[in-house]
Parts: C-alpha cells; structure tokens; sequence
C-alpha cells in the first residue's frame, strides 16, 4: 500500500471502524469454570439491552448460550458484582445456580426443566443478594455470600456467608436460608471448602479499608451438622491484602498475599515463589481468581508487573513456565480441572477469550469467544508500553498508542492531537488489549494514551500506595507529566491535547480541567465530582469510605474534601468539555453531575451532557456507547478544528 499513502489532516482520515463497530465488541467473557469436564462463563450482548448470558462449550467444540433474554446472569453485591453463577454434574447433566439480574434472586437451573427461585424478594432497601456460590449437592446446598439491606440507606447493609437450600424451600422464607458466619467483618468473600470438607476458607474486612488496603484470612471447621465453628484469622491484617485464597489437593491453605510489597503465593505461610511480581490484584468483584491448584500440585497462576501473563508453578522449585501464545494481558477469571486450565486472555491485536491450557502438552488454544476481525487488522493501533518520569522523579507506566492508517499519514509539518485516558478505580490498571474504542480515535487520526499513574495496580504496593491521601494530586500530575512529554518530544501538538475517563477517571479528567492548562477539552464519563456528597451517603457502601485513604481522614481534614472537589473550582473551568451519565448509576449518581453543571451555569462554557436511562456505572447498551463515542469524537473535531467524515455534530450549549 506504500505508494497509496494519503496525506490528510490529522482527525480526518477515513476509517472503517465506526461507533457500532465499536460497541458490537464491547465487553469481555467473563468467570470461566469447569461443570464437570465443560467449560462454561458469563459473556456480554451489548444488543440484548446490554443483559450478560451464560455460555456452554459442549464437549464436541460446539457453544450454545444456555440462558435467553431477558436472563441476566450478574449480581450487585456490593455493586461491582462478583462471580454470578456456579454449576456441576448430577444425575448425568449440569446442574446450574445463577443470579438473575433483575430481581438478584438465585435460581436452580436444570437445562430442559425450569427456572426455580431459590431465594426470596425481600422488601426492605435494596433487597436480598447473593454471590460467589459454591454448590455443594451432597449437602442440598449452595453456599455464598449474602448481602441483606436491613434499611433504605445505602450503608443499610450486612454480609455474611450463607446456605441456600437447593430444593426450593427458601424460595419465600428468608428463615430457611441457613446463615454461616456471625457477621463480624462487613465485607466477605465466598467460602472455598478443603477437600475433605471439613475446613472452609474466607476473606474479610472491614471499613475504612479497601480489599486491596488489609484484609483477614478466616478458616473455619465445618461441623457435621454444617455450621462453621472456631472461625479464626490466619493472616492478613489492616496492612496486608490477602487477594484469594484456596486449597491444595492435598488440604493445604494456599493464598496471594502482599506483605512483601508484592501479591506473592503463600502455602500454609510459606512464600512458594517470593518475586517483585504480581500474583494477585485489586478484589473489585467477589470471586475474582488469579490462581488454581491443579491435582498433581503445580499451580496455574496469572503473574507479571504491569500486564499479568498465565503460567504454570510448580511449588517445590519455584519456576514458573508461561503459556505460549498471542495473549499478552489475561483477566482474573483462572479455573483448573484435573490438568486442564482455563483462563480469559487477550493481547493488543485481539479481544478477550476464552483459553485452555493443557499443562501435559503445554499447549495453549482458543475455546470461547473466539476474537474474530471486525475490520482489516491493518488499522489498529500499535500501542507502545512506556515508562516516563514525572514530578521528584517518578516512574509513570503508560500505554501510548500512535495514530496509525495503512492508508494516510499527517501533514508533515503538524503533530497529531493526542487524548490523555485516565483508567477508573482508581485502584486499577489500564489493560494493553485490543480496544475498538482507542483503534476509533487512532484509525482517525488522533492518538491515545493511556497512563497507568500513580496508585495504579500492577507495580506493587509503593506504587499503589502513592496515591494514599494524594488524590487529585498525583493522578492529575502524572497525566500530565505524560501530556507533556508528548508534546515535548514532538510526538503530540501542545494545542491540542485532550483529557477523558470514566468513574474515578472522571474524577481525574475533572480535576485536571479545573486545577490545569494542560488541555484544550475534556470528556468526564460517570464521574466523582464532589467529595462530601459521595463521602456522604451519596454512593454505594462498599466505596463509602474508599476517601478515608484517598483523601485523608474526614474528621482530620475536612478541609481536603472541600479542596480537593472539582465541583468547588466549577469556576476555573474554561475549556469545553463533555459529560456523560447513565441515570440508574448508584456508583457516581447523576446528581454529582446536576450539582456541577449547576456551579458552572451562566459562564459561556461550551459544553454538552448527555444522559442515559436505564445505564449504571458503566455503560452496557450498543446504542449507548454508539451515541457517546460519536459525541466525544465530534467534541475534539471542533475543539481541534477537524472536520471528520460521517460524525454527526455534537450540540454544545452554554
């Protein structure tokens, strides 16, 4: 194609890869598991109203999604949801427990028969939920997390681990479901059983920590009439994250644990392979998994700093043997089955899928949701992983992704804009995967960063903790640190850099319109805005004292919370800007944006906000993502002066 090279303004370069194309490929598998020797997981329909189904992979390869619409297999314990489903073979065929979204009742599923509720509506605030089930048929039972509201506040909240009946007879009395632990850590994880039954294993812990601050390692004896006795904590602590925690096969306690600095694998307290490496991450969801003991004592781990990669290790000499293959970046989503691994891989020219690792062979391949083009792979990004050097000389880790079109290069005496992402969390990462959404902007022309800043799982615990009462300090600094020296180097125009992210990057993206001039505009997508009101029974409880170490404590310096709040500095905005909102969001409710837009009202400000009914926190439907993606582009066009073929104007009011 070398001699059909155009030369376009940057921006303007016609690509294949539209908003819907985009938004057809939103989403990734998730919660990968073995019912008896199938593989089964939760996959996204972004055009069925953005609900998620269950898929079953047959022995024969074939796939068949065992759930129709309206089912929506995801549960809302503590709102980010956790593993919604578990299943097993009984009497020749699967036997599946799932949570249904709607109602976050848990229902019994005979594939053939029907769908029977095993738990009851109960009236009171939220309601009654459930996640990462274990079922246990022997026993009649399904063991998992309960969250029962007990007001209408969002705090009205506790958590403990329970037992379901399988036979339906909770189904309409919340007194047959039989409640395991005493309630004294208000968060918890789902119980894993040793395999003899006898003990079982959890994780808890309690405000102001986060999971990823200090979390306990509680065992307990199973008594034989199915009560948890003696529960006692074995490790962790308000300054050690335990991230998972499991048993060997042959009943010795294995779990991830950071009190190195590092999330390292832990077997009955010894270290199996002490690394400043990653082997477990931030618990965002209830039954995340980053490692399996298989039967013949190695282990399947996911493992790295920055991108985690899947391996195998064997506990006695300490190596670690990675899986061949094109997968880069894999989910924590690992499951074992005698020697079988299944995990969820993706890598920067691929979505996500579904991965088995046959540890015998070492052989690797695709068995779900295989990645398949949407468009010529020649148009997507070719990211570039980049470590730069921010304020007192930091390390920022980010991904910066160039413009890049087989078909047309820039002006050679402009520099492309460039559009700064700040990943949500902020207690999170930004994935080097292929990503429809960044390869829109880069096949047009624009490029894409996105910085990993400080605070940023991935790096360890220092990294981690850099952000500990510092943010809207370190996150705004370090991307703009990064904008910077973009522009600086040459590969970035000055003039037209661009801010956008989404939940706490919308709190990053806020805070540096509003506390900088780095950027010409900005897009805030479900963001935190004001400190005292989300700290204030504005959001969900799980995050509800999430600022105790992001900001400091309230009753220290209440002050910080005031200053630190884009919502206060409305005033210093002067750049246009974009906002968007799902209306059924209790994360970041729409009213941190109403509050915002109210503070800035009368200034001559260009903006626009856009709502979505029926979206939460994060945005599920295709023609939601189509609408946003195409605004946000339509903002830079006119901000940066571009005229993009086929996006439709953005109205910005004042």
């Amino acid at each position: 194609m070398g001699e059909t090279v155009q030369t376009l303004a940057y921006g303007e370069w016609p690509s294949p890869i539209d908003a819907a194309t985009a938004a057809a490929h939103d989403g990734s598998p998730e919660f990968a598991d073995f019912v008896g020797d199938e593989v089964w997981w939760t996959e996204p329909r972004p055009t069925e109203a953005g609900r998620r189904t269950l898929v079953r992979r047959h022995d024969d390869g074939t796939e068949e999604s065992v759930l129709e619409a309206p089912w929506n297999v995801r549960t809302r314990v503590i709102e980010y949801g956790g593993r919604p489903w578990a299943g097993a073979v009984r009497d020749g065929g699967p036997l599946l427990v799932f949570v249904n979204f709607a109602d976050q009742r848990l229902y019994r599923y005979d594939p053939g028969g029907e769908h029977r509720p095993l738990t009851p509506v109960s009236p009171v605030g939220e309601g009654l939920r459930w996640a990462d089930p274990v079922l246990l048929p022997e026993r009649g039972e399904v063991w998992c997390v309960l969250e029962e509201f007990t007001g209408d506040g969002p705090s009205d909240v506790r958590r403990v681990l329970a037992a379901v009946p399988l036979d339906g007879s909770a189904a309409d009395d919340r007194d047959a479901v039989r409640e395991l632990s005493d309630g004294r850590h208000r968060f918890v994880t789902g119980p894993r059983l040793s395999p003899d039954g006898r003990r079982a294993a959890w994780l808890g812990w309690d405000h102001p920590r986060m999971p990823w601050d200090g979390t306990e390692l509680v065992v307990a004896d199973v008594a034989g009439d199915g009560a948890l006795r003696d529960a006692r904590t074995v490790a962790g602590g308000p300054e050690e994250s335990i991230a998972q925690v499991d048993w060997t096969h042959d009943g010795r306690l294995l779990y991830a644990g950071d009190r190195t600095g590092w999330w390292n694998l832990y077997r009955d307290g010894e270290a199996l392979c002490p690394r400043e490496e990653e082997f477990g991450g931030p618990l965002w969801k209830l039954g995340h998994r980053w490692f399996a003991p298989l039967e013949g004592g190695l282990i399947a781990v996911l493992h790295g700093r920055g991108a985690p990669r899947l391996g195998i290790l064997d506990p006695e000499s300490g190596e670690v043997v990675d899986a061949a293959g094109p997968w880069t970046e894999f989910t924590p989503s690992v499951a074992a089955n005698g020697e079988r691994v299944v995990a969820i891989g993706a890598g920067p020219r691929s979505g996500h899928e579904v991965v088995e690792l046959d540890t015998r062979t070492g052989r690797a391949r695709v068995i779900g949701s295989p990645h398949r083009d949407a468009v010529d792979p020649a148009y997507y990004p070719e990211p570039q992983v980049r470590t730069f050097t921010g304020p007192d000389g930091r390390e920022i880790h980010a991904q910066v992704y160039p413009p890049h079109h087989p078909g047309c290069t820039g002006p050679a005496d402009e520099r492309p804009p460039y559009v700064i992402w700040a990943h949500g969390g902020p207690t999170g990462r930004a994935p080097l995967v292929l990503d429809l959404e960044i390869a829109y902007f880069t096949s047009r022309g624009i490029g894409v960063a996105e910085v990993n800043y400080g605070g940023s799982t991935g790096y360890g615990r220092a990294y981690r903790n850099r952000l500990r009462g510092q943010w809207g300090v370190v996150d705004v600094e370090d991307c703009a640190a990064v904008a910077l020296a973009l522009a600086d180097e040459g590969t970035a125009d000055r003039d037209r850099l661009a801010v956008r992210g989404g939940s706490a990057g919308g709190w990053t993206t806020a805070a540096s319109l509003t506390t900088t001039d780095v950027y010409a505009c900005g897009t805030i997508i479900y963001p935190v805005l004001d400190l005292a009101g989300w700290g204030t029974g504005e959001t969900h409880d799980f995050e509800s004292q999430y600022l105790e170490s992001l900001i400091g404590p309230r009753a220290e310096v209440p002050e910080l919370y005031v200053r630190r709040s884009p919502v206060e500095h409305a005033d210093r905005l002067s750049v246009p800007f974009l906002m968007l909102q799902g209306l059924d969001d209790v994360i970041c409710p729409p009213v941190q944006c109403e509050r915002f837009l109210a503070r800035l009202a009368g200034r001559g400000v260009p903006h626009a906000y856009l709502t979505f009914e029926g979206e939460g926190h994060g945005f599920r439907r295709a023609e939601t993502m189509v609408r946003a993606l195409e605004a946000e582009m339509s903002l830079y066009a006119q901000v940066f002066g571009m005229r993009p073929p086929g996006i439709p104007t953005l109205e910005l009011g004042k």
